[in-house]
């Protein structure tokens, strides 16, 4: 499973509307990647029906929660310090009750209880559904964890909340846990093994969406490309089930056409994509329908196959380039990005070359790139030594982000002069006379406000750009409107 971990948004606290009748605080916020934040807007759904309403006043809070990562030793800490701040708080507000959910809590369970005496409860990712009961065992006095993995929980009959949204736009899960086993990586163990969501509430979901105005859905899981519906259970016990079962299936490719054809005013992303499971059909329904995004995040983390295989990652280099290779003939004006992560054990100045030439190859739009860090209870933890220094580490990482930005601004100027299909998100961070939004390559596009409203599919023609961001006039609604 790779993250994608947006960094302006960690440590964001949730707004919801307030619904009557609800006399309890619930302060709660988010680290990690976007499935956190999705699953935040669980919890809170659950938690409304239990008296709660949202504040963004931690001092008034009756509950405080903090939905945690384990991906990478940046966020533990950063949540270590966030309970030091809520334990400052407690001090005057004796009343108060905090919860550690999600990653963190599935990692390190009861010592949560035990070395970080703030916390009163411990909750995994699969155990959202008994928060009222590990409330009723903290009001009375005791600490409470169920930080149990589910074989089968998928959260599915439970409509989340929307939490910070804009109106626009809106993530809806499909899919939980993680088979991979990358050796980097905590996630089959803090997220259990993979399972899917039944379509009929997907779209049940979506369709709630629609009613309500939303424009945009990204489905959302560890792995999305391996969603497979067979009437439930785990996707590895696929193989035991019956030929009627099988017959019936739902997998990914006819999931995003499904949807795709039902709400065609409606524009489709989906994350995260692993190569292994990125099959020629999921991108011969990506061409053929106008409204998926034609955008795909595609976390590689190494050039080099020798590596690969030392994070048991399922494909080569050369699977990686042949699949890169038939979505560029497939999709030609479709955008990619990537996971890449440096100085992984054992790896070579040779292996990073690897690396910097099959960035040149690929030519990402985007990139997520990270230093290795040793992450306790990953298989590389257990059987391998961080044996690359720091400063060796910190001079690949500043290469490959300079390659990154070189391609990333050339990739960007190709739009420049052409007409892209923009869904208006919000009002610029920089001019409050500009919105912004993004094209259908997840570019962000920058336009005048004129007339239009978030909301509005928009044809915006471009004049010039930034590494990252197109500047442009609207010239029209587009066809999606």
């Amino acid at each position: 499973m790779e993250k994608i971990i947006e960094e302006s948004k960690q440590g964001e606290s949730l707004v919801l509307e307030q619904k009557a009748g609800n006399t309890k605080k619930l302060f709660i916020e988010s680290y990690g990647c976007q499935m956190n934040f999705s699953d935040s807007e669980i919890v809170a759904s659950i938690l409304a029906n239990e008296g709660y309403n949202t504040t963004q006043n931690l001092e008034d809070a009756d509950l405080v929660l903090v939905n945690t990562c384990s991906i990478r030793d940046k966020a533990e800490q950063t949540v270590r310090k966030r309970l030091e701040k809520y334990n400052a708080v407690k001090k005057i507000n004796p009343g108060m009750k905090v919860g550690v959910l999600g990653c963190m809590a599935e990692r390190l369970k009861s010592q949560f209880l035990e070395q970080e005496k703030i916390v009163d409860m411990v909750i995994g990712p699969d155990a959202y559904k008994d928060l009222p009961n590990l409330l009723k065992e903290v009001e009375e006095g005791r600490d409470a964890i169920n930080v149990i993995l589910s074989k089968d929980e998928t959260y599915g009959d439970i409509s989340p909340v929307r939490l910070n949204s804009n109106g626009v736009s809106a993530f809806v899960s499909i899919t939980r846990g993680c088979d991979n086993m990358c050796t980097f990586c905590v996630v089959p163990f803090t997220r259990g093994r993979e399972r899917s969501r039944e379509p009929q509430s997907i779209i049940d979901e979506i369709a709630d969406l629609h009613s309500r105005n939303y424009k945009e859905i990204t489905l959302l899981g560890q792995n999305v490309d391996s969603y497979l519906w067979y009437g439930g259970g785990l996707k590895k016990d696929y193989e035991k089930a019956s030929e009627m079962q099988k017959a019936t299936a739902v997998d990914f490719a006819q999931l995003l056409d499904r949807v795709a054809t039902q709400f065609p005013k409606m524009r489709f992303r989906f994350s995260t994509s692993n190569p292994q499971d990125m099959h020629i059909e999921v991108i011969e329904v990506m061409a053929k329908h106008h409204n998926i995004c034609k955008y795909i995040h595609l976390p590689v983390q190494s050039g080099s196959t020798r590596i690969l295989k030392e994070m048991n990652r399922q494909h080569t280099r050369e699977e990686y380039m042949a699949l890169v290779d038939n979505i560029y003939r497939l999709i030609p004006d479709i955008s990619l990005s990537q996971d890449m992560i440096t100085g992984f054990p054992t790896e070579t100045e040779e292996d990073h070359q690897d690396t910097l030439s099959l960035m040149e190859y690929v030519r990402y739009d985007f990139g997520f790139m990270f230093a290795y860090s040793e992450r306790p209870g990953t298989l590389a933890a257990r059987k391998m030594v961080d044996d690359i220094p720091d400063e060796v580490k910190n001079r690949r990482l500043t290469e490959i982000i300079a390659v990154q930005q070189r391609i990333a601004l050339e990739r960007t100027e190709r739009f420049i002069g052409q007409v892209v299909e923009v869904l208006v998100e919000k009002t610029s961070k920089r001019s409050d006379a500009h919105w912004s939004g993004r094209n259908s390559q997840n570019t962000t596009v920058v336009f005048p406000k004129g007339d239009y409203k978030p909301g509005d599919f928009v044809n915006v023609l471009t004049t010039h750009c930034t590494t990252s961001t197109l500047i442009g006039e609207a010239v029209g609604y587009s066809e999606m409107q």
